[in-house]
């Protein structure tokens, strides 16, 4: 059973409806207790840092999801401010991440950018897979996939770079850890077919 963790950021209503197309069981959860038999987590998120981190510390989810996936081992998808989350902290607030991943979210620096182009970073773009995980099996990286966002990951281990993405200059738009870490910049809720096969992929993990 995959479990969807809403804590008040986040398009669940466009993940669910992926999965009921694709067949695939699933939960929401919405209070600590709920996520005690879940066999997958997604962390989905639109939002800001600090807000989403209130949120998990509010409600009492954080201290399960530690135990859940440092722990337990449990596979966890993250998805664009989920990815965040996951990291130390960010350039956006003020709060400590997860700290599940070794890297600081930063915002684009346009100065350094080539060609200038706009911020937020809106609409498709094309990935370039760096390692081979199942998370991107028959995936089309010509196509990509949907972004929004101001800010990416700096992650501190090279290894944890699933894919790059191009946008002025090269930045991290995947990562993983610990055998069951997964995070996207990206949203496949919005990435039609690509973003279909990446939510299959991972229930098949």
């Amino acid at each position: 059973m995959i479990t969807i963790v809403d804590y008040g950021s986040g398009n669940i209503n466009a993940i669910t409806n992926i999965y009921e197309l694709l067949k695939i069981p699933f939960s929401i959860a919405s209070k600590p207790s709920e996520l005690e038999l879940a066999e997958k987590i997604i962390l989905p998120g639109v939002g800001s840092f600090d807000y989403c981190m209130a949120k998990l510390n509010n409600s009492g989810l954080k201290d399960v999801l530690n135990k859940r996936v440092l722990k337990d081992k449990v596979p966890v998808l993250g998805i664009c401010i989920g990815l965040h989350i996951m990291a130390l902290n960010s350039e956006e607030g003020e709060l400590p991440g997860l700290g599940w991943i070794e890297g600081i979210v930063k915002r684009f620096d346009e100065t350094k950018l080539i060609e200038k182009p706009k911020i937020p970073h809106m609409g498709w773009n094309s990935i370039k897979v760096e390692s081979i995980p199942k998370l991107f099996k028959d995936i089309n990286q010509d196509q990509g996939f949907y972004f929004i966002h101001s800010y990416y990951i700096d992650v501190k281990n090279k290894e944890n770079i699933m894919t790059t993405t191009n946008y002025g200059s090269n930045f991290v738009s995947s990562v993983t850890s610990s055998s069951n870490i997964y995070a996207v910049q990206f949203h496949p809720e919005k990435s039609h077919s690509n973003g279909m096969k990446l939510l299959k992929n991972f229930s098949d993990l």
